[in-house]
């Protein structure tokens, strides 16, 4: 098992955990987000607290709203390498950035470059399009499919800023299960996978997913679509009771006959200043 652990970059950092929160630094603001795993104490003074832009208060368990202490815009550019995204401030306290993810961006980036040749990647439950840009950025044809209208308008926003309009994005609303089922009576293939599924959700029209569930049906499903030469397929997940050790498990039933070399574990962001580890999510990878 791994830990994948950062401490950002230059325009994200996780300043201080504690007491039901974080605060972090994305871009030149600082927020104050809800997490319910940190059970610890506060390590700086509450002058460093105050100092936040905006604090999200929640409403109800699934939804909250941001409460503006200073002026702040209602989208930001943040930046990282040669991308750039919007942060937004959403009512699920989500900024749009899953800023532990950017190690996966740099296995991605990676994978693509050093395989030179041309490839294809399907990027699942794609969220805001950070992974999509990475590997659009490193030469990929990628085709990006999401269940959510707002959230594809926001990674193509994302495309803009990153000045990668250029760049081969297939843009897809649909369910996840039934796009990637089309895609294998069309016989089409991908040399690299992306997934990102939610614990809960419901498709365009309605279908409900549920992981423990779906995950394994859409694995068959993933091994279906996979090249003759793949390179990567990549899992994330967060908020599931399982640990990683399942997502490696389920891999290897699906794709260990592959060879190559299946790892799996925590993402982790470690604070900027007192260098404590913050678990945010699981994933599992499989490499050639």
């Amino acid at each position: 098992m791994q830990i994948l652990s950062t401490t950002g970059w230059e325009e994200y950092s996780l300043l201080d955990t504690g007491n039901g929160f974080r605060l972090e630094k994305f871009g030149n603001y600082i927020l104050q987000r809800p997490d319910p795993q940190i059970i610890w104490k506060r390590k700086l003074p509450p002058l460093e607290w105050e100092k936040s832009d905006a604090v999200f208060k929640r409403v109800t368990e699934d939804k909250g709203q941001w409460v503006r202490k200073n002026t702040l815009p209602d989208k930001w550019l943040v930046k990282y390498k040669n991308l750039s995204f919007w942060s937004k401030m959403s009512p699920f306290k989500h900024t749009g950035i899953f800023p532990e993810q950017h190690v996966q961006w740099d296995f991605i980036a990676e994978k693509i470059s050093k395989a030179q040749r041309p490839t294809s990647v399907l990027n699942l439950f794609a969220y805001t399009g950070i992974a999509s840009l990475a590997a659009a950025a490193a030469g990929a044809k990628v085709t990006h499919v999401d269940a959510s209208k707002p959230t594809i308008a926001w990674a193509r926003e994302n495309q803009e800023a990153s000045n990668l309009t250029d760049k081969s994005i297939r843009w897809i609303l649909d369910d996840a299960v039934k796009f990637t089922q089309r895609e294998i009576k069309r016989g089409v293939k991908y040399d690299g996978i992306i997934l990102d599924p939610p614990v809960f959700g419901h498709g365009p029209d309605g279908r409900v997913w549920k992981f423990n569930v779906d995950f394994p049906k859409l694995m068959e499903l993933v091994r279906q679509v996979l090249s003759d030469s793949p390179l990567f397929v990549i899992v994330n997940a967060y908020a599931i009771s399982s640990s990683s050790l399942m997502l490696q498990n389920v891999l290897e039933d699906y794709l260990g006959d592959l060879g190559g070399t299946i790892t799996s574990g925590e993402l982790v962001l470690q604070e900027k200043t007192n260098k404590r580890l913050l678990s945010t999510g699981i994933f599992a990878r499989w490499e050639l």
